[in-house]
Parts: structure tokens; C-alpha cells; sequence
């Protein structure tokens, strides 16, 4: 059912890993704000856009709990690494390199698809258990 909570988390995860990347600027250089699509990051695209296909996924295999449940995981390890390499590039370009003086908030993307992702599963969980203890009572 798409009606579920766990379906609007998942598009709160899709907006995060779709659309906003493009909007918020992720870090500014010299005063000017790189968004993402100006970035040619070629290892940010391409996590950005597994992390929008398994959310997709997740959410049309709204049937199948255990698949949706692991698709879920596979796209929290996805952001974590995606959180990873923003702090690792904030954290090794910042400071006394002109490179990059000011962090956007499009770095903060990845720790709000994480959290979604966490109450995503918390959800299908519970449904999970909902189905297996009515399954007890016949």
C-alpha cells in the first residue's frame, strides 16, 4: 500500500537525493557556490543517483517488506558514504586553502536521506511484526 508511512519517508529520501542537490549549493568557492550539476564529481553523481534509483525501488516494492527493508539498508551504507566523502572533502579542503571557504547546505543532504532511511525501516518493521502476529492469530 502506498498509503504507509514509510512510502512519504522514502520520498522525503527521494526529494533529498533527487531534487535538492540542485538547488543547495554544496560548498562555496572563492565566494561563488558550486552546485551540484556545475561539480562534475563523476563519484558524487553517481552515488546521488544509486542512492534516487534504490529509493525508486524501495518504493514501488511496497509488497515485498523484507526487499523494501533491504533496499533501505543498501541506500543508509550508500549515504553514509556519501556523508563520508563531504566530510572527508570539507575536512581536507578547508581552512587555510582558499579552495573552499564556506560549506553549503546541501553536505547536510545525506544526514536528512539517513535519518528518513532509519524511520523508513523502523516503519516497515513494525509492519513486519503486524503481519506475523495477525498471521499467529488464524
Amino acid at each position: 500500500m502506498l498509503q504507509r508511512i514509510q512510502t512519504v519517508y522514502l520520498l522525503i529520501v527521494f526529494i533529498a537525493a533527487a531534487v535538492l542537490p540542485y538547488i543547495f549549493p554544496l560548498w562555496k568557492i572563492n565566494g561563488v557556490a558550486v552546485k551540484f550539476n556545475e561539480n562534475n564529481q563523476l563519484l558524487y553523481v553517481i552515488l546521488f543517483g544509486l542512492s534516487t534509483v534504490f529509493t525508486v525501488i524501495s518504493i514501488i516494492s511496497f509488497k515485498n517488506r523484507k526487499q523494501q527493508f533491504v533496499l533501505n539498508r543498501l541506500n543508509l551504507i550508500l549515504n553514509l558514504i556519501l556523508l563520508g566523502l563531504f566530510v572527508y572533502r570539507s575536512l581536507n579542503l578547508s581552512g587555510e586553502t582558499p579552495a573552499v571557504s564556506e560549506k553549503g547546505i546541501g553536505m547536510f543532504l545525506p544526514i536528512l536521506s539517513i535519518v528518513m532511511l532509519v524511520l523508513a525501516n523502523k516503519a516497515i518493521k513494525k509492519d513486519e511484526d503486524l503481519v506475523k502476529s495477525v498471521d499467529r492469530l488464524r
